[in-house]
Order: C-alpha cells, then structure tokens, then sequence
C-alpha cells in the first residue's frame, strides 16, 4: 500500500528489493574488478583497502537478497507473525562482515605506514575508481528510494553500504591526489586507516540497528504522532464517548504493529462498537504504511487483568 505520503515515491514495477539486490550483486562484482585493477596498476594501499571493502558489497547483498527472500514468505505455523524479521539478520551480518573489513583494512594501511612505497600510475588509478564509484552512487540512489517505499530495512542497509563505500572512494582519490600533488607518501596509509575508521562506523551502527529491530524496538515517533493524532480524531467525533489507551508498538521488518484499547459506554451495543473498532483500524493502516492494527473492546473505566497486574507492579516501591 503507497500512502499519500509516498506519492512521490512510486516506483517502477521492476524496482522490487529482490531485483534491486539482484542488480547490487552484479554491481558488486564489477567493482571488484575495477578496483583490483586499479589498485595493480597504481600500487596504492588505498585502492586496495577499497577493493577489500567491496568484496563485504557482494557478501552483503547476496546474503541480503536470501533473507528478503525469507521475509517475504507467508505466515505458516512454526512462524504465525510471519518471517519479516529475517532482514534484520541481514543488516547484522553486513555489519560484521564491515567491521571484520575495516580492521583489515586498517591492517594493511598499517604496514605500508610503516614501510612506505611509491605509488605508480595514478591516472590510471583514480580514473577505475570513479567508474565504480559512479555506478555504486547510482544503484544506492535508486536502492534508498526503493527501500522507502517496500519498507525494507535490508535494501536500506545494502544501500547505505554502497554509499559508505562511495564516500570511502573519494576519500582515497583525495588520497592519491595529495600524494600526487606533494610527492608524500604516508598520505595514502594514512587515508586508509581514515577510510577504515568510517567503515568501522558504518558496521558498528547497522549491528546496533538489526539487534534494536530483534528486540521489537517501537515504531519511529513520527509514525506514532500521526497514530495518536487519528486516536484523537476519533474520540474528539464521539464527543469523547470514546477513548483510547494502552498504546504499544512493534516494528518486525517491513512490518509496524500497534496494539491499543478502545473503552466505549456500557451501553453500546457490541456491534456499534465493533463497526467503530474496524474504521479506526481502517484508518490506522491507511496512514502508517504496512501497519497491523489490532483493537481491544473494553467497556469504560475498565481494565484488563494484565494492565491491573502491572499498575499494582508500578506502585511497589
């Protein structure tokens, strides 16, 4: 479902995560390619701590493209919610598969510190490098966009990799320009260990960000204001016959899930209510994008056992 928040955003029918990560495996090995050239014809330490880097590309997306695979299966009984948290498995094997690049990166930089050698036929060099960087900066590009729309948290983690891996190469063409230009040579090393520091970076946050979604993390505040905003439209329409509460929510990949209680008068019939309950649902899941709402009826100034069970919790000291 495309919300009116993301009419700018359709995309063409072949832009699927799959097809996406698809086309970053192909873009992942043409980098190798190019990138190992340019590190053989120039030497520098930094080209190859690039190249290193995109072999952690190809990893990544082709482990990315299995666990949307997975995701994108339907609910079965080992599995009743469904297999969308399969992505966040994807984001944090990318994210070791970084940090495990960025300190043989860093490795590397290290000793040609230590022993530092010419570096030979720049042009040849940085000229390779922008080839790849040009067509990486594009695929993350179309990939970012994609993952807004589909909700993919592993088409995001696979484009915000590439985009590390585009600044990282301009980083070592800056590199190469500066030795160039003053004839130093510890400058290329020492752009290396600063491009496996950034990469470091990058792994580290794509870790923290899968465990946060494996924990059940609550969907973004923007998304839960515009779930409160519509749970006060509601109650306000009734004249506040109608309240809401206990509002809790869970993000399981492309997936939100909001859980909340709806109290309505005693008097109410049980159908009058429950019409109520399907159009705020209906509204909910129009809103927020790949939402799952679920309401529970409750007559007003009443509580469930477990909400009793946890205000009698708070109030020990």
């Amino acid at each position: 479902m495309v919300t009116a928040v993301d009419q700018d955003l359709r995309l063409p029918g072949w832009m699927t995560p799959g097809n996406l990560l698809r086309a970053s495996i192909a873009v992942a090995v043409l980098t190798i390619a190019l990138k190992t050239l340019a590190w053989w014809v120039s030497g520098s330490v930094g080209l190859l701590s690039d190249a290193l880097e995109s072999f952690v590309n190809l990893a990544g997306a082709v482990f990315a493209l299995a666990m949307v695979t997975v995701a994108r299966r339907p609910a079965d009984r080992e599995h009743p919610y469904g297999h969308h948290k399969a992505e966040y498995f994807s984001s944090g094997f990318e994210g070791i598969l970084i940090v495990g690049a960025s300190a043989a990166i860093f490795w590397a930089a290290l000793l040609r510190l230590l022993a530092p050698q010419p570096v030979e036929q720049i042009g040849w060099g940085l000229g390779l490098s922008l080839v790849s960087t040009a067509c990486n900066g594009l695929l993350a590009w179309g990939m970012l966009r994609a993952a807004r729309v589909h909700r993919s948290s592993a088409l995001e983690g696979d484009a915000r990799h590439l985009m590390t891996d585009v600044w990282t190469t301009v980083g070592v063409m800056l590199g190469l320009a500066a030795v160039h230009a003053t004839g130093w040579q510890w400058l290329d090393p020492l752009v290396a260990m600063g491009v496996a520091l950034n990469v470091l970076k990058e792994g580290v946050r794509l870790v923290w960000r899968a465990s946060q979604g494996l924990m059940d993390e609550a969907m973004e505040p923007a998304l839960l204001a515009r779930v409160q905003a519509i749970l006060d439209e509601c109650s306000t329409a009734s004249g506040a016959a109608v309240q809401f509460d206990n509002l809790t929510s869970r993000r399981a990949g492309a997936r939100n899930y909001a859980d909340l209680h709806m109290h309505v008068p005693h008097g109410w019939t049980l159908g009058h209510a429950a019409r109520l309950r399907t159009e705020v649902e209906a509204r909910l899941m129009q809103a927020v994008p790949g939402l799952r709402a679920t309401i529970e009826l409750l007559p007003q100034n009443h509580a469930t056992v477990f909400e009793t069970m946890h205000e009698e919790e708070d109030g020990q000291p």
